[in-house]
């Protein structure tokens, strides 16, 4: 973009204007701050470094771990997997084996861990919310950047040569609320809604891994069930990796 616009004749040094970043970034955060609960804006450098880290865990990676439980558990009974819970990896899969050990109810197991999942995905939604306003803020704080600096230009036209600047140094507010609402804020956050949604898969694949380990079935049939969570990249890797 940038190139383009030094191949038409622009120059990069026009684009940068302190007053219309103070009014784009300042007035979007603002506005930001506004929306939310100080409690999940205190998190916003975490949810950026998120949108760029990698998820701890892959589902394909996953399955061999489950079906070795459901090994153990048609070997030696449930209660034997009490001893893999802390080497489990992932506090949602302790949880669930714990309680599969200790002989609690499925129902119970599926209904506490659906009722956490649920809260997993509401926290998240939370985080991609906030990039999500920002990227709707952004364009709006561009728009009275533009005009408050039109305003400033009508309000003294004592000398018309110098319009021409004044206006296109105005309409660079625009420009900044434009390109940060989609160039940064929008595609942070459907990165960050895209491992949402990678992170609660693997949850999803956890919870069907515990409930057929419960319910005894064959380990075969649990690494088929889980397969199906799978993607056919995914698969060849799991093939690959077996």
């Amino acid at each position: 973009m940038l190139a383009a616009f030094t191949i038409e004749g622009g120059k990069i040094t026009s684009l940068l204007q302190l007053s219309a970043a103070m009014i784009v970034f300042g007035g979007t955060f603002g506005a930001t701050f506004l929306s939310f609960p100080m409690r999940e804006m205190r998190s916003f450098i975490k949810i950026i470094s998120l949108a760029f880290g990698k998820n701890k865990l892959e589902p394909h990676e996953l399955i061999p771990q489950l079906v070795r439980y459901a090994e153990k558990a048609r070997k030696e009974g449930l209660l034997a997997l009490e001893a893999d819970v802390a080497e489990a990896g992932d506090e949602f899969l302790q949880k669930g084996m714990q309680m599969v050990s200790d002989g609690i109810d499925m129902n119970t197991v599926r209904e506490m861990l659906e009722t956490e999942l649920s809260f997993i995905a509401s926290r998240h939604a939370a985080s991609f919310g906030i990039l999500e306003a920002m990227g709707g803020y952004a364009p709006t704080m561009g728009i009275i950047g533009t005009v408050m600096g039109l305003i400033s230009v009508l309000s003294n036209l004592q000398d018309p040569s110098s319009l021409g600047p004044h206006i296109a140094t105005a309409f660079v507010a625009t420009l900044y609320g434009v390109w940060t609402a989609n160039l940064l804020w929008l595609p942070l956050g459907m990165k960050l809604k895209r491992k949402s949604e990678e992170e609660i898969l693997v949850r999803e694949l956890m919870l069907a891994g515990i409930l057929s380990i419960q319910a005894g079935d064959n380990p075969q049939i649990v690494e088929e069930k889980l397969k199906s969570y799978l993607s056919p990249s995914m698969r060849l890797a799991l093939q690959k990796e077996e």
